[in-house]
């Protein structure tokens, strides 16, 4: 990825992991590809998010178990959008852990 691109796609591409702010770099940026990089992951963090708010429904049943688990993917999914912010502040087109792979899979 070219300098000028990602220089041009700091400002925004950091909002590609706050929840559904993805689409602010989305449509603002649509043709540079740092912002679309970011974006793809934000939007499967988001997913990952939403997915996980209704497993944790069917799994807080279970007493303390359950709780115990739920906070446990919350604090990973808050791990990666921590790690998602940095990498776009700083420059960097690394995918995140566990997840990033699937971003590839988007096509836009």
């Amino acid at each position: 990825m070219d300098e000028k691109s990602i220089q041009e796609g700091k400002p925004l591409a950091w909002l590609s992991y706050v929840s559904i702010l993805f689409i602010v770099p989305l449509l603002a940026q649509k043709d540079n590809p740092y912002c679309k990089f970011h974006v793809k992951q934000g939007i499967i963090l988001f997913i990952a998010g939403f997915i996980w708010g209704a497993a944790t429904k069917a799994i807080c049943f279970l007493p303390m178990l359950g709780l115990l688990l739920a906070q446990v993917g919350w604090l990973f999914l808050l791990v990666l959008t921590v790690i998602g912010i940095i990498n776009a502040l700083t420059g960097k087109t690394e995918k995140l852990p566990v997840l990033g792979q699937y971003a590839d899979k988007l096509n836009f």
